[in-house]
């Protein structure tokens, strides 16, 4: 009998990295329940966004980037900005206040995009696009920005590319005829549907 090849501790390490986030994340939420953060809230965000930025990376290298994984990367994205967003609700509230509506427009619009794909495939969206990816990035900015220096005006850069990449990921959702993960862009998006149809055909 054939014996059944065990993975290399290599291949472990994308899932060690989303594990690592989904538990960095209720620990910068306990960081800020004393409505004060320091040196290791930063510290530890500023880890979990490298976590976020390799494992899809090695994943790929190592030929692992299974749907099973960039589902979990996925759902510890979200587990680390509720944690995010519940911190600064605790710690700067006020600001949170003044930018009320606009960050209700990027809240409803992620809810309108999540609907849109449970209705259509059964799951939430998967996509990993470009635009998610500089959204990321402005939200390390923005997030540094308000913990380290308590400066907010960058907020508006990622309210701006989170509406972006909701209108991008729900026009996407909205093409496919199957749920895909990995999808870059609307472009690729496109290309792909038309890729689909011809095996179909």
């Amino acid at each position: 009998m054939k014996e059944v090849e065990k993975p290399s501790r290599w291949s472990l390490i994308p899932a060690f990295l989303v594990g690592l986030r989904v538990a960095i994340a209720p620990l910068l939420l306990w960081d800020a329940l004393d409505r004060n953060t320091g040196t290791w809230f930063i510290a530890g965000y500023s880890l979990a966004v490298l976590s976020d930025t390799f494992d899809g990376i090695i994943a790929r290298r190592l030929g692992v980037s299974t749907v099973q994984l960039r589902q979990a990367d996925s759902w510890a994205d979200i587990c680390l900005y509720l944690c995010v967003a519940v911190s600064a609700w605790l710690v700067y509230p006020t600001i949170l206040s003044d930018f009320a509506v606009p960050l209700l427009l990027a809240i409803v619009a992620q809810l309108i995009l999540f609907a849109i794909s449970l209705i259509k495939f059964g799951k939430f969206p998967s996509f990993h696009t470009l635009t998610a990816k500089a959204w990321g990035l402005t939200l390390l900015i923005a997030t540094i920005g308000l913990f380290g220096f308590g400066y907010a005006q960058t907020l508006w850069l990622a309210i701006a590319f989170c509406l972006i990449n909701s209108v991008e990921e729900m026009a996407m959702t909205i093409i496919l005829p199957i749920w895909q993960h990995d999808v870059l862009s609307l472009i690729h998006a496109l290309k792909l549907r038309d890729k689909l149809r011809q095996d179909v055909t």
